[in-house]
């Protein structure tokens, strides 16, 4: 019988509506190699890579009654042509044209017809350049039988372009009958969880949500003590439309190093993160959108942020394994960008040595290898948690500081596309690759008219961290 999706796996169709489409995305900007880089080029490298990662040749099929929660079948009439599509910006091919294509394709649902995935080719970028946008469904990416699109077409060996024999077969797919069949041999199994889906008819979103934190383990305790204090009142949380406005925000890995290295002196050399001198970065960022609009902001304001951290460990097993969840209450009624950090560090200590952090294995047992699949683990997490328990998911995954290719065209950034949970106005996804740190923040189209203005206070928030530190340092 072929694989069924868990009920994690399953929640994520469920809770899809066509203003909050659960899938994730990545923009990555190429410089392409002397002979070119074309469609037929990137078709065959898909081709290629895919044969190692069969789910991208599967799609959902739901069982009749929805007496069990949908299998993955192979796709009889696999088309890659289909997932892969060419597009192209007027001149001049600038950043803002290509940030716009991303917010118009970006929140089109995809095809549950077919295998749960699609990319670009975007060509016509200034200076010679192109891109590539990928949209893969969290349903489909869970990091153990599958990781994101984007990870299956980057290497770090531009000479891993060689074919490979590649033997697929799709297998036959099953009748209805068989499908019932597979379904009362799970209820057998396990009769409990046929018993709930018979009784809901797995269109209860409650309860799929319910189940959902039941198979993240101690994350229910997290959000127990978290529930305590609401997440307080905020512009990010606003009812999400279907249209989008999708910013790109470039930065220096080596300015977030200058600012820890100068703080991080004397007892407090191990307690200050580059994590935290982003979340201190977009806190001053906050703080500065929240003033251009005209919101009260005082010494007390905060925003609540669920923050899933990809720690370092080398013992680890899996690269998903060093996924952590935090919830921090980010200080933008802060002014002073040195004591924002201060307090952020403190805070994200005492959750991560206090053991109220909680790990990736714990998150239904979620395991990964790459940034854009830990991006979307950590998707999968905050549309896993009520809204009201935070203001906004900021996912910060440190990415490889070497050069990765496609084929043999250098990747020369990235950005994540973080998908909107209902009632969440902002997403913010970031990613450090080869000496750079680049955000991709992803926001409804009405209620964030100003998402530029907030990615230009990033880079202003960076400044100001800096000349803090300077001034220090005379």
């Amino acid at each position: 019988m072929p694989d069924r999706l868990n009920s994690l796996d399953a929640s994520f169709l469920y809770l899809e509506e066509a203003t909050t489409p659960m899938h994730v995305g990545s923009v990555m900007v190429f410089d392409p190699p002397s002979d070119g880089f074309d469609y037929d080029r990137l078709v065959q490298l898909i081709s290629t890579r895919i044969a190692f990662v069969p789910r991208y040749r599967q799609r959902i099929r739901q069982v009749p009654g929805r007496l069990a929660n949908p299998v993955w079948v192979d796709d009889e009439n696999f088309d890659v042509a289909y997932h892969v599509r060419r597009s192209a910006l007027p001149r001049p091919g600038t950043d803002e044209q290509l940030q716009e294509f991303v917010a118009r394709i970006q929140p089109r649902a995809l095809d549950r017809h077919r295998p749960l995935w699609e990319v670009y080719l975007v060509e016509g970028l200034a200076e010679g350049r192109f891109a590539i946008v990928t949209k893969s469904h969290q349903a489909l990416v869970d990091g153990i039988n599958a990781v994101d699109i984007a990870h299956v077409i980057v290497d770090g060996d531009p000479a891993a372009e060689g074919l490979v024999t590649d033997t697929w077969r799709p297998s036959r797919e099953p009748s209805d009958v068989e499908l019932l069949t597979g379904a009362l041999v799970d209820a057998v199994r396990r009769p409990s969880e046929v018993v709930e889906n018979i009784r809901g008819g797995m269109v209860d979103v409650k309860a799929v949500g319910s189940r959902a934190l039941a198979a993240a383990g101690d994350v229910v305790s997290t959000l127990a003590r978290t529930a305590a204090r609401p997440a307080p009142h905020s512009p990010l949380n606003a009812p999400v439309g279907e249209a989008r406005r999708y910013v790109m925000i470039g930065t220096d890995l080596d300015d977030y190093r200058k600012v820890r290295s100068r703080l991080a002196r004397g007892n407090y050399a191990d307690d200050v993160s580059i994590n935290d001198v982003v979340l201190a970065t977009i806190s001053g960022a906050f703080r500065t959108w929240l003033l251009t609009r005209g919101e009260s902001v005082h010494s007390g304001t905060t925003v609540r942020a669920m923050v899933p951290v990809s720690v370092y460990d080398e013992d680890a097993r899996h690269v998903g394994s060093r996924l952590t969840a935090c919830f921090v209450d980010l200080p933008v009624g802060e002014p002073g960008p040195s004591m924002r950090l201060h307090q952020i560090a403190f805070a994200m200590r005492q959750q991560m040595e206090g053991g109220q952090a909680v790990g990736a294995e714990s998150l239904a047992g979620l395991a990964g290898f790459a940034p854009p699949t830990l991006h979307s683990l950590g998707a999968r997490l905050g549309s896993a948690v009520s809204r009201r328990l935070f203001n906004v998911v900021i996912t910060n995954v440190p990415g490889p500081q070497h050069t990765l290719y496609a084929g043999d065209a250098r990747m020369l950034s990235t950005y994540p596309v973080m998908p909107l949970a209902k009632g969440q106005a902002l997403s913010i996804g970031l990613t450090s690759y080869d000496g750079g740190v680049y955000y991709g923040l992803n926001a409804d189209r009405d209620s964030m008219p100003d998402i530029d203005v907030l990615g230009q206070s990033i880079v202003d928030s960076l400044g100001e961290l800096l000349d803090s530190h300077r001034s220090k340092a005379r």
